[in-house]
């Protein structure tokens, strides 16, 4: 009687750790792994006639002429390193500042409409990830850079493509969000400030929650200080600006490597303002750095342990589809 007293004495410590052990698993795989919250891009359009991107200006010119007329669309030209349409140039050089290679895309465009947002999976929620490359490819992308990765927080706005996923803020911060008009035009906004709401019935088409804002009226509005909370001050970096109207840049440095340093954001803003950014946004960076250009990846992405893409929620992109 003795003994199995002690032995079942000496089992509830086993079945409490095996409890915990699992309970942590569960958390983190809940965390990081399953998909929470999902809300399919294709649904949004059957359901509320939110088309996922919106018809190309030449396409709707074409649908609204009659049956005899024709509207000639000439062939892109394409090289290595550009592509030139009658709507879209896309011009891409490559710079070295502070030991480190800063990839930049010269993007001009006729019409706000050329300048879109993906979602990993056509799909809102959390832990839905994907290559940028392969969100390019499925979106028919001529130009792509990752987003700001929204689906690793619970919190800040998300707009794409028109439609507000999520409305609430970050709290206990002074978040700065990037906001793109129906015109295509940057503004970067605090969440303290002005709710989703708002911004939707003002016009918005995009809201971005990463930050910070790197330029605003062509200053720059970061300091040596400044960095998204527990990166490490060099790193990859992944940047939008609007130098003029429809005139952008997208910028991709890389980095953690020992032929890139990396960048930190103050250095990042002194190159959007050396490529003439009225206004200037920080994306997500380290592993999540990648710009993608008609069918390849133009820098080389990397989280310092190893080579390659890392898995992200969103994408920016360039397409004419």
């Amino acid at each position: 009687m003795e003994r199995d007293a002690g032995n079942r004495k000496n089992r509830w410590p086993l079945i409490f750790g095996v409890t915990l052990t699992l309970y942590a698993a569960f958390t983190l795989l809940d965390a990081f792994v399953f998909p929470r919250n999902v809300v399919s891009v294709k649904e949004l359009a059957q359901n509320d006639g939110i088309s996922e991107t919106d018809a190309a200006p030449e396409e709707a010119l074409a649908e609204s002429g009659s049956d005899d007329e024709i509207v000639a669309v000439a062939e892109p030209e394409i090289t290595e390193n550009s592509y030139t349409s009658d709507a879209v140039s896309i011009t891409i050089t490559t710079l070295e500042r502070y030991g480190t290679q800063v990839y930049v895309a010269d993007v001009i465009l006729a019409d706000a409409s050329y300048l879109k947002t993906g979602l990993a999976g056509g799909s809102f929620g959390r832990n839905i990830s994907d290559t940028t490359s392969h969100m390019a490819e499925e979106n028919e992308a001529i130009l792509a850079i990752n987003g700001d990765y929204y689906g690793f927080r619970d919190q800040g706005y998300v707009m794409r493509n028109g439609y507000l996923y999520r409305d609430k803020a970050q709290r206990g911060s002074d978040q700065e969000d990037l906001v793109i008009d129906e015109d295509g035009s940057l503004t970067i906004v605090r969440e303290t400030e002005v709710e989703a709401a708002a911004l939707t019935e003002a016009g918005a088409v995009q809201i971005f929650s990463f930050g910070p804002g790197l330029i605003a009226d062509g200053e720059i509005t970061v300091n040596e200080k400044s960095e998204v909370e527990q990166a490490m001050r060099s790193n990859p970096r992944t940047a939008i600006g609007e130098i003029e109207p429809l005139h952008y840049v997208f910028v991709v440095s890389d980095g953690r490597t020992k032929e890139s340093e990396g960048l930190t954001l103050l250095e990042l803003a002194g190159v959007m303002q050396e490529l003439g950014c009225q206004t200037a946004y920080n994306l997500d960076g380290g592993g999540s750095s990648t710009m993608w250009f008609m069918g390849g990846i133009v820098n080389h992405p990397t989280n310092g342990h190893r080579s390659g893409e890392r898995s992200v929620s969103d994408i920016v992109y360039i397409s004419e589809s």
